[in-house]
Protein backbone atom coordinates (compact mmCIF):
# COMPACT_ATOMS: atom_id res chain seq x y z
CA UNK A 1 0.00 0.00 0.00
CA UNK A 2 2.84 2.41 0.88
CA UNK A 3 4.51 1.67 -2.46
CA UNK A 4 1.25 2.40 -4.29
CA UNK A 5 0.82 5.74 -2.51
CA UNK A 6 4.42 6.63 -3.27
CA UNK A 7 3.88 5.90 -6.98
CA UNK A 8 0.83 8.20 -6.92
CA UNK A 9 2.68 10.95 -5.08
CA UNK A 10 5.64 11.21 -7.50
CA UNK A 11 3.57 12.17 -10.58
CA UNK A 12 1.61 14.64 -8.46
CA UNK A 13 4.83 16.31 -7.30
CA UNK A 14 6.04 16.50 -10.90
CA UNK A 15 2.82 18.25 -11.92
CA UNK A 16 3.04 20.70 -9.01
CA UNK A 17 6.71 21.54 -9.66
CA UNK A 18 6.04 21.96 -13.38
CA UNK A 19 3.14 24.31 -12.62
CA UNK A 20 5.30 26.39 -10.27
CA UNK A 21 8.16 26.61 -12.78
CA UNK A 22 5.78 27.50 -15.58
CA UNK A 23 4.34 30.23 -13.38
CA UNK A 24 7.79 31.65 -12.82
CA UNK A 25 8.58 31.69 -16.54
CA UNK A 26 5.23 33.36 -17.24
CA UNK A 27 5.93 35.98 -14.57
CA UNK A 28 9.31 36.73 -16.14
CA UNK A 29 7.91 36.99 -19.65
CA UNK A 30 4.70 38.85 -18.81
CA UNK A 31 4.59 42.03 -20.90
CA UNK A 32 4.69 45.43 -19.27
CA UNK A 33 1.32 47.25 -19.20
CA UNK A 34 2.88 50.24 -20.95
CA UNK A 35 4.87 51.13 -24.07
CA UNK A 36 8.15 53.08 -24.13
CA UNK A 37 8.02 56.47 -25.83
CA UNK A 38 11.08 58.23 -27.28
CA UNK A 39 11.88 61.92 -27.09
CA UNK A 40 10.93 62.42 -30.76
CA UNK A 41 7.64 60.61 -30.24
CA UNK A 42 6.73 62.68 -27.20
CA UNK A 43 7.67 65.86 -29.02
CA UNK A 44 5.30 64.92 -31.85
CA UNK A 45 2.54 64.18 -29.35
CA UNK A 46 3.04 67.48 -27.50
CA UNK A 47 2.92 69.42 -30.77
CA UNK A 48 -0.25 67.68 -31.95
CA UNK A 49 -3.69 69.28 -31.78
CA UNK A 50 -6.18 68.67 -30.31
CA UNK A 51 -4.67 67.19 -27.18
CA UNK A 52 -5.80 63.63 -26.57
CA UNK A 53 -3.36 62.76 -23.81
CA UNK A 54 -2.23 63.61 -20.30
CA UNK A 55 1.43 63.86 -19.25
CA UNK A 56 2.21 62.89 -15.66
CA UNK A 57 5.43 63.92 -13.93
CA UNK A 58 6.19 61.17 -11.41
CA UNK A 59 8.99 63.07 -9.66
CA UNK A 60 8.71 64.78 -6.31
CA UNK A 61 7.01 68.22 -6.07
CA UNK A 62 10.30 70.10 -5.63
CA UNK A 63 11.67 68.70 -8.89
CA UNK A 64 8.42 69.44 -10.69
CA UNK A 65 8.43 73.05 -9.43
CA UNK A 66 12.02 73.49 -10.57
CA UNK A 67 11.27 72.46 -14.16
CA UNK A 68 8.76 70.28 -16.01
CA UNK A 69 7.40 69.50 -19.45
CA UNK A 70 4.63 71.90 -20.58
CA UNK A 71 1.15 70.61 -19.78
CA UNK A 72 2.37 67.96 -17.34
CA UNK A 73 0.65 67.49 -13.99
CA UNK A 74 2.52 66.28 -10.93
CA UNK A 75 1.53 63.01 -9.27
CA UNK A 76 4.56 61.85 -7.25
CA UNK A 77 5.00 58.08 -7.49
CA UNK A 78 5.07 57.70 -3.72
CA UNK A 79 1.73 59.53 -3.42
CA UNK A 80 0.11 58.01 -6.50
CA UNK A 81 -2.65 56.18 -4.62
CA UNK A 82 -3.83 59.25 -2.74
CA UNK A 83 -3.55 61.62 -5.73
CA UNK A 84 -4.87 59.29 -8.46
CA UNK A 85 -8.07 61.33 -8.45
CA UNK A 86 -6.29 63.80 -10.76
CA UNK A 87 -6.40 61.20 -13.54
CA UNK A 88 -9.23 61.48 -16.12
CA UNK A 89 -12.35 59.37 -15.73
CA UNK A 90 -11.99 58.00 -19.26
CA UNK A 91 -9.84 54.88 -18.94
CA UNK A 92 -8.94 55.09 -22.64
CA UNK A 93 -7.14 58.41 -22.24
CA UNK A 94 -3.51 58.21 -23.31
CA UNK A 95 -1.38 58.65 -20.18
CA UNK A 96 2.33 59.44 -20.54
CA UNK A 97 4.55 59.13 -17.45
CA UNK A 98 8.09 60.45 -17.02
CA UNK A 99 10.67 61.04 -14.30
CA UNK A 100 14.47 61.44 -14.07
CA UNK A 101 15.78 59.31 -16.95
CA UNK A 102 16.36 55.71 -17.93
CA UNK A 103 17.52 54.65 -14.47
CA UNK A 104 14.58 56.24 -12.67
CA UNK A 105 11.84 53.71 -11.90
CA UNK A 106 9.17 56.13 -10.67
CA UNK A 107 7.43 56.56 -14.03
CA UNK A 108 7.25 52.82 -14.67
CA UNK A 109 5.91 52.08 -11.21
CA UNK A 110 3.29 54.82 -11.63
CA UNK A 111 2.23 53.41 -15.00
CA UNK A 112 1.82 49.97 -13.44
CA UNK A 113 -0.35 51.47 -10.71
CA UNK A 114 -2.46 53.21 -13.35
CA UNK A 115 -2.87 49.85 -15.07
CA UNK A 116 -4.32 48.33 -11.92
CA UNK A 117 -6.91 51.15 -11.93
CA UNK A 118 -8.05 50.07 -15.38
CA UNK A 119 -6.18 52.51 -17.62
CA UNK A 120 -5.19 50.76 -20.84
CA UNK A 121 -3.45 53.36 -22.99
CA UNK A 122 -0.22 53.79 -21.05
CA UNK A 123 3.20 55.08 -22.09
CA UNK A 124 6.48 55.80 -20.31
CA UNK A 125 8.82 58.49 -21.60
CA UNK A 126 11.87 56.64 -20.34
CA UNK A 127 14.55 59.22 -21.19
CA UNK A 128 12.74 61.66 -18.93
CA UNK A 129 13.14 65.29 -18.00
CA UNK A 130 16.96 65.43 -18.26
CA UNK A 131 17.05 64.33 -21.92
CA UNK A 132 14.03 66.48 -22.83
CA UNK A 133 15.80 69.48 -21.34
CA UNK A 134 19.13 68.54 -22.94
CA UNK A 135 17.44 68.41 -26.36
CA UNK A 136 16.42 72.06 -25.98
CA UNK A 137 12.71 71.30 -26.07
CA UNK A 138 10.08 73.55 -24.39
CA UNK A 139 10.11 73.55 -20.59
CA UNK A 140 8.29 75.28 -17.75
CA UNK A 141 11.04 76.59 -15.44
CA UNK A 142 10.46 77.54 -11.84
CA UNK A 143 11.68 80.74 -10.16
CA UNK A 144 14.89 79.08 -8.96
CA UNK A 145 15.69 77.31 -12.22
CA UNK A 146 18.63 79.55 -13.17
CA UNK A 147 19.88 79.96 -9.62
CA UNK A 148 23.60 79.31 -9.26
CA UNK A 149 24.49 76.29 -7.16
CA UNK A 150 27.64 75.56 -5.20
CA UNK A 151 29.27 72.36 -6.41
CA UNK A 152 31.22 69.96 -4.21
CA UNK A 153 34.75 69.81 -5.57
CA UNK A 154 37.46 67.22 -5.16
CA UNK A 155 41.07 68.43 -5.12
CA UNK A 156 43.69 67.05 -7.52
CA UNK A 157 45.55 65.50 -4.60
CA UNK A 158 42.50 63.68 -3.27
CA UNK A 159 41.50 62.59 -6.76
CA UNK A 160 44.98 61.19 -7.41
CA UNK A 161 44.86 59.25 -4.15
CA UNK A 162 41.45 57.89 -5.11
CA UNK A 163 42.78 56.70 -8.46
CA UNK A 164 45.81 55.11 -6.77
CA UNK A 165 43.54 53.20 -4.38
CA UNK A 166 42.23 51.09 -7.31
CA UNK A 167 38.75 51.24 -5.81
CA UNK A 168 35.86 50.26 -8.04
CA UNK A 169 33.18 52.47 -6.50
CA UNK A 170 33.76 55.63 -8.55
CA UNK A 171 33.80 56.79 -12.17
CA UNK A 172 35.68 59.79 -13.56
CA UNK A 173 33.93 61.45 -16.49
CA UNK A 174 35.59 63.88 -18.87
CA UNK A 175 32.73 66.00 -20.20
CA UNK A 176 34.82 67.78 -22.84
CA UNK A 177 34.66 67.05 -26.57
CA UNK A 178 36.11 63.79 -27.87
CA UNK A 179 39.06 65.55 -29.55
CA UNK A 180 40.03 67.24 -26.28
CA UNK A 181 39.77 63.94 -24.44
CA UNK A 182 42.04 62.29 -27.03
CA UNK A 183 44.68 64.99 -26.61
CA UNK A 184 45.01 64.18 -22.91
CA UNK A 185 42.84 63.31 -19.93
CA UNK A 186 42.95 62.22 -16.31
CA UNK A 187 44.04 58.55 -16.12
CA UNK A 188 41.09 56.14 -16.10
CA UNK A 189 38.52 58.75 -17.12
CA UNK A 190 35.79 57.95 -19.63
CA UNK A 191 34.50 60.51 -22.11
CA UNK A 192 30.85 61.63 -22.18
CA UNK A 193 30.58 65.12 -23.72
CA UNK A 194 28.26 67.36 -21.76
CA UNK A 195 26.02 67.91 -24.81
CA UNK A 196 24.95 64.25 -24.66
CA UNK A 197 25.47 63.64 -20.97
CA UNK A 198 21.84 62.99 -20.02
CA UNK A 199 21.09 60.80 -23.03
CA UNK A 200 24.10 58.62 -22.19
CA UNK A 201 23.48 58.47 -18.45
CA UNK A 202 22.66 54.77 -18.69
CA UNK A 203 26.43 54.23 -18.91
CA UNK A 204 26.88 55.52 -15.36
CA UNK A 205 26.18 53.28 -12.36
CA UNK A 206 23.99 55.08 -9.83
CA UNK A 207 25.60 53.09 -7.03
CA UNK A 208 28.99 54.67 -7.75
CA UNK A 209 30.42 58.11 -7.05
CA UNK A 210 30.59 60.15 -10.26
CA UNK A 211 33.36 62.74 -10.71
CA UNK A 212 32.89 65.14 -13.64
CA UNK A 213 35.58 67.45 -14.95
CA UNK A 214 36.45 69.78 -17.82
CA UNK A 215 39.20 72.34 -18.32
CA UNK A 216 38.02 75.33 -16.31
CA UNK A 217 34.66 74.34 -14.81
CA UNK A 218 31.92 75.57 -17.16
CA UNK A 219 31.02 72.29 -18.82
CA UNK A 220 31.59 70.17 -15.72
CA UNK A 221 29.25 72.52 -13.85
CA UNK A 222 26.57 71.66 -16.42
CA UNK A 223 27.41 67.97 -16.04
CA UNK A 224 27.13 68.33 -12.28
CA UNK A 225 23.70 69.95 -12.66
CA UNK A 226 22.62 67.13 -14.94
CA UNK A 227 23.69 64.56 -12.34
CA UNK A 228 21.42 66.38 -9.91
CA UNK A 229 18.47 66.27 -12.31
CA UNK A 230 19.15 62.59 -13.01
CA UNK A 231 18.83 61.98 -9.25
CA UNK A 232 22.35 60.63 -8.73
CA UNK A 233 23.33 60.72 -5.09
CA UNK A 234 27.15 60.90 -5.02
CA UNK A 235 29.02 63.25 -7.34
CA UNK A 236 31.89 65.75 -7.38
CA UNK A 237 33.40 68.28 -9.72
CA UNK A 238 37.09 68.46 -10.62
CA UNK A 239 39.13 70.75 -12.89
CA UNK A 240 41.61 69.49 -15.47
CA UNK A 241 43.50 72.79 -15.29
CA UNK A 242 44.14 72.20 -11.57
CA UNK A 243 45.17 68.60 -12.25
CA UNK A 244 47.81 69.69 -14.79
CA UNK A 245 48.95 72.60 -12.61
CA UNK A 246 49.68 70.07 -9.84
CA UNK A 247 52.01 68.28 -12.24
CA UNK A 248 50.05 65.02 -12.26
CA UNK A 249 50.20 62.57 -15.15
CA UNK A 250 48.00 62.95 -18.22
CA UNK A 251 46.83 59.93 -20.17
CA UNK A 252 46.43 59.89 -23.96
Amino acid sequence: MKSFKRRQLVPLLVVVVSFVLAGRVWAQEAPQPFAIMTTAQLQAVVESKPYTFLIIDSRNPEEYQDVHIPGAINIPEKKFDEQAGQLPADKETRLIFYCNGVKCGKSKRSAKKASTLGYRNLFVYEEGMPVWEEAGLPIVPGPGYEAKIETTKISPKDLRQLIASKRQDFVIVDVRDQSEYAEGHIPGAINIPVATFSSRSEELDKEKTIIVYCNAGGRSYKGYRKLMSLAYEKYYQALFADWKAAGFEVEK
